[in-house]
This record gives structure tokens, sequence and C-alpha cells, in this order.
């Protein structure tokens, strides 16, 4: 799978790794992080891997394989962090990581409703094989009304054109029935907003689909109950990573950081967040949002 991690040698200094320790990967995704992990911890440690995609583990398992790291690679959201650390006899660990950016190889895979750029069911899941009960973006389109619509697309992602998108899916499910498909969707984004702003290089349904992403997944909900779940398990003098993409990710990350260091209970190992160089950008153009925070619980 061609997928780089995002400030990988800042990741590896930043968790201050040694032989023997346990560490926590939240988001596997397909190893790139946990590989490096595994290089510094050796034969003697454990990796304790976690995914909400079942295809993205058997990915990982394979690159992992050549590690004689001891491996627990288990299907979940790392919202669950502390109560699959406690299952599998883990009770406290040396270093966690928590890459917030959802794997573009992942995002890509046919059937999913990430993508606008194919007409497929808008589910939007990061479960690849979710309960029937799960809630998806389908559901959020075609229940939600136009003011709520409205706030959630500019609450996650700060469309400009939210109120005009929101009233053009409400009208479109309203004509034609329920919207259950991309393109839909897509049809209906494109119908709200001007000439110009469909010329641009970046999609017109971009932002509306990543915050319908966010909002399916709960994924800001998710972080502020797996930034506490990490803290739970991690030990005195342990380190917590995490690798935000966008201000509201930054933002809970930040102030849960913040909150640590004025009670007394973690220390920042840097002031300011690290972001990537000239280079990573130039090879890597997904990394460019990316910032990186490390603290140390006391």
């Amino acid at each position: 799978m061609n997928h780089i991690p995002v400030l990988l040698h800042e990741v590896i200094a930043g968790l201050h790794l040694e032989e023997g320790q346990t560490v926590v990967d939240g988001t596997l995704g397909f190893a790139g992080h946990a590989s490096a992990v595994c290089r510094a911890i050796g034969q003697d440690g454990v990796l304790v891997g976690i995914d909400a995609d079942a295809n993205a583990l058997i990915e990982a398992k394979k690159v992992l394989a050549k590690y004689s790291t001891k491996l627990f690679l288990t299907k979940g959201n790392f919202r669950q962090i502390e109560t699959i650390c406690r299952d599998l006899g883990v009770d406290t660990v040396d270093a966690v990581l928590l890459d917030l950016g959802v794997n573009s190889t992942q995002l890509d895979l046919p059937g999913r409703g990430f993508s606008f750029r194919r007409d497929e069911p808008l589910l939007m899941t990061l479960d690849d094989t979710p309960d029937k009960k799960a809630l998806t973006a389908s559901d959020l389109v075609n229940t939600l009304g136009a003011k709520e619509l409205a706030d959630l697309i500019y609450g996650y992602s700060e469309e400009r054109f939210s109120r005009q998108i929101a009233e053009a899916i409400v009208d479109m499910r309203g004509a034609e029935g329920p919207i259950t498909t991309t393109f839909q969707l897509v049809r209906a984004i494109e119908g709200a907003v001007p000439f110009w702003y469909k010329k641009r290089k970046i999609h017109p349904a971009t932002k509306t689909f990543q915050a319908l992403r966010i909002a399916t997944n709960d994924e800001l909900g998710a972080l502020e109950e797996g930034l506490a779940g990490a803290w739970a398990v991690l030990r005195s003098g342990g380190r917590l990573a995490v690798i935000s993409f966008h201000s509201l990710e930054a933002r809970i990350v930040k102030n849960f950081f913040a909150g640590k260091k004025q009670v007394g209970e973690g220390v920042l190992v840097n002031k300011h967040a690290i972001k990537p160089g000239r280079e990573e950008e130039k090879g890597n153009s997904r990394s460019r949002s990316a910032e990186l925070r490390v603290i140390i619980k006391n």
C-alpha cells in the first residue's frame, strides 16, 4: 500500500522510544508509523495496534510480520483505547500515538462513499463492516433539517456556502426522494454553489464530504474520549503524541494538553506544534496541514 507516514522522524524522536517498551498506535492504518515503532522497541517490546478497518489490520499485519515485536492488532476505535488495553491485559503503556489523518488509501477504496468522484452508496463509515444500526452520511442528509444540516456542514468544514448547500439537499430529497448515493449529493452541492466556485482546483464537494465524514463517525467525540483513555493507560513518564490535520482537531488536542500542563499532570515536549519541513511537504502534499504535539505524563 502506498501510504507515506507523516512527520515520521519527529514522531519517533518525540516519543523517545527505548527497547522493550509497550506502545499503543491507536490509528494503525497500514503501519507506516508502527514499523518505525517496532524497530525502536525491538523484540522485547509490545505494540498494541488499533484500527476500525479490518482491511487495514490485514495489511498492517503483513507489514509488521518481519519484526519480532509482540503484536496485539485489534479492530476498534481509538476512543476505546482504555478498554482494549485492559482486555489485553496491558495495564500501563510507555507511549501512545494518535495520527488523526484519515488514510487516503482507505478513503479511495470503492463502495464506502467517501469519494465524490465515484457513484456509490453514501455511507462514509470508517468501520468497513458497520453494524446495520450504524449512522451513515445518508442518514444525516435525509433526516436533518436545513438549519441543522447547514450548521453541521459549516461547523465541521467552514464551508462558506453551507446554507445554500443544505437548502439544495433538502429541496432535492423533497423533489426526488432520499439521497442515497454520492453523485446525488454532488449534484445537489454543484447546483447550490456559484459557477466560479466550481472552477477552482478544489472540488466544490470537498468540504461538505469532509463535514459529513466527521459527523458520521463522531470523529471529534472519539478524539476527546481517545485522549482521556490514552492518558488513563499511560504510565508516569510516558508520552502521548498526536498528529492533527484540521483546526477542530488541533483545538481539542491543544486544549487537552494545556489542561494537563495547567494542573501539573503533564509537561509539553515542545512549546509549539511541530509542522512538516519544506522537503516533506514537497514529497507528500497531504502533510501540509499536519501538526504534531507531544506531552509527557507526570
